[in-house]
Order: structure tokens, then C-alpha cells, then sequence
């Protein structure tokens, strides 16, 4: 009964490419992996499903509702454990349980859960009116209505351009801190409303607040900061033959994980006038293949798929 309703409420979020995940991790049944983005758990059940008696799954989440989630519909599978926190204290997570260095294959499934964007309580989505929290752990940090409160109006400006490509970003930033002055910003509704309102064009079909929301979400919760600090810390969490997979949604977050590759790939510059070659220098890691992206028929049965990019990689010494 129990495995019955854990199908049914997994499938309420529909986990981004699934089978190439689950491929490009080369799953080892007996192995040891993990799951820093937990959400919803529906990459852990695959991945469990693909264990047997003797795998372990760990995981990570900030969220205390995709904690609570887990300890409802997953705490019975012994093989299976979550840490609430951020993926940037990978390292810490794994020396308390002593399995650092020895992790078969790490994800990260990057952005906002559905169940995020569906609740309006979260105030993640311009679509659904609800209180302007954006905190991906709401019970600690800054929220981001308390943010805009008292954001200086060019560093608003800034984290809109920055982080949400936003070529409209000092409008948007003047409209909104001119707003401030009359009445506190506090909900989805409002906010979406004073970007529109300045927003002097927008491509059709599109909501003009879609970049200045996730440009603020990232900033309440250090998305790009926490992002480059666990990635540092997986080639070491790796054994030898593990595998790091990245699915990204932005072109910024898919940026930093592209260059992150590229250069544990090449390792440690070496001075030109140092009498040792490349060839003879020890590298860690290799990029698995080229970036793949979702087939046409996930994107139609998924619309929140379309800029998803997952990149892999490889331990090999």
C-alpha cells in the first residue's frame, strides 16, 4: 500500500531525464550513490529501483518539506538516508558518515522543484498569488519580499541583469523600489504586477516577470554560489570510476558546470616554462560525451524540460 501511494505522489512531479540519468551513471547494483537534489524523490526511486540489497542512496535537500516527503514515503527502504542542508556541504555530509571518496555516481538536478512552483505559499511563481517568500529552506535566511525592503536599487538592478538576463533590469529595479516607497511588496501578485507594468516589451507567450522571479530566487538562495562550492568538492567525493551528472535549466548554472568540466579535464596549468608536458601530468576526470538534452516527446509530455541540459563526467584517477 504504502509503495502503491509513493508511485502515485511521485508522479505529480515528473522527473527530468530519467532514463539518460540513470544510463549515464552506469549504475553498479551493490553501489553507493547520491542524490543532492532530492525534491520529490523521483530520481531517488529510480535510482533505488535500480539497487539491490546491498546499494546506498544519500540525499540532499534544503527544502524541510522535501525532508518530511522523504521520511513519509521513503525512511523504510534501509538502503536510503537524507540530510536537510545544501549541497555545497557535500564533503561535511560524507566525512560524518566516513564515505567520502568512495560516492559511484553523484546527481544534481538543478532550479526549482515542481512542488515548489505548484505551491503558492512558497511564492516561487508569478502564476500563482501567494506570500513572496522564495526561500528554498523557508525556515532560516532572508525571504526575498524582506529583501527587496532594503536591496539598494543598483544592486537590484544588478542581480536582475546578472542572474536573470534581464535587459530591462534598471527599469524593472526603479519601478520596484519606487513601489516600496508606497507599500511593502509582499506578495507574488504584487511584484509581477510592478514588472509588467515597467516592462516596456516581452516576447509573446511570455510573462515579463519570468526572469526578474528566477533572478531573485537564485540570489535569496546563493543558487550559483552554493552550485560552484559543491561541485568542488565531488571529484574527491568520487572513487575512481564514479560518475558526476548535472542537470541544469539555466544558461548561467549550465555555465558553470560546463567550465567546471572542462577544467578539472585538464587539470592543473602548468607554468609553459616547466620542463613536464601535459601528457605526463595526472588527471582526475574526463567529460563524458556531449551535453544532452530532452527528447521531443519529454518536452511536449514536460514543458518544464525544454532548457534542461545534463552534462556528465567521469573520475578516472
Amino acid at each position: 500500500m504504502v509503495a502503491v501511494r509513493m508511485n502515485e505522489m511521485i508522479d505529480m512531479h515528473q522527473p527530468v531525464l530519467m532514463k539518460e540519468v540513470l544510463s549515464q551513471l552506469a549504475i553498479k547494483p551493490d553501489g553507493f550513490y547520491v542524490d543532492a537534489t532530492f525534491g520529490r524523490g523521483g530520481h531517488s526511486k529510480a535510482l533505488l529501483d535500480a539497487l539491490n540489497e546491498n546499494g546506498r542512496l544519500f540525499c540532499i535537500d534544503k527544502d524541510p518539506d522535501a525532508i518530511q516527503y522523504a521520511e513519509k514515503y521513503f525512511a523504510k527502504d534501509a538502503r536510503f538516508s537524507i540530510q536537510q542542508g545544501s549541497f555545497a556541504d557535500l564533503k561535511r555530509f560524507l566525512v560524518n558518515q566516513e564515505l567520502f571518496g568512495q560516492v559511484d555516481g553523484i546527481l544534481f538536478d538543478l532550479g526549482v522543484s515542481s512542488p515548489q512552483l505548484d505551491d503558492a505559499a512558497r511564492g516561487f511563481s508569478f502564476m500563482r498569488n501567494g506570500a513572496l517568500d522564495m526561500r528554498m529552506d523557508n525556515s532560516k535566511g532572508e525571504s526575498a519580499a524582506q529583501w527587496i525592503a532594503r536591496v539598494p536599487e543598483k544592486e537590484l538592478a544588478n542581480v536582475l541583469w546578472e542572474y536573470g538576463e534581464e535587459r530591462f533590469s534598471r527599469k524593472i529595479a526603479h519601478a520596484i523600489v519606487k513601489a516600496r516607497a508606497e507599500n511593502p511588496i509582499t506578495t507574488t501578485e504584487t511584484l509581477s504586477a510592478i514588472i509588467k507594468k515597467a516592462h516596456p516589451a516581452w516576447p509573446k507567450g511570455k510573462n515579463p516577470a519570468t526572469q526578474s522571479f528566477q533572478a531573485i530566487r537564485m540570489k535569496i538562495n546563493n543558487e550559483l554560489g552554493d552550485l560552484e562550492q559543491g561541485l568542488a568538492q565531488c571529484i574527491d567525493a568520487l572513487r575512481i570510476g564514479g560518475r558526476l551528472c548535472v542537470i541544469s535549466f539555466h544558461s548561467l548554472e549550465d555555465r558553470i558546470v560546463k567550465h567546471f568540466m572542462q577544467k578539472e579535464e585538464q587539470g592543473i596549468a602548468l607554468p609553459s616554462k616547466l620542463p613536464i608536458k601535459k601528457e605526463n601530468s595526472v588527471l582526475k576526470f574526463k567529460r563524458i560525451g556531449r551535453a544532452i538534452k530532452p527528447s521531443m516527446g519529454e518536452m511536449e509530455n514536460n514543458p518544464r524540460s525544454r532548457s534542461a541540459v545534463l552534462r556528465v563526467g567521469e573520475k578516472i584517477s
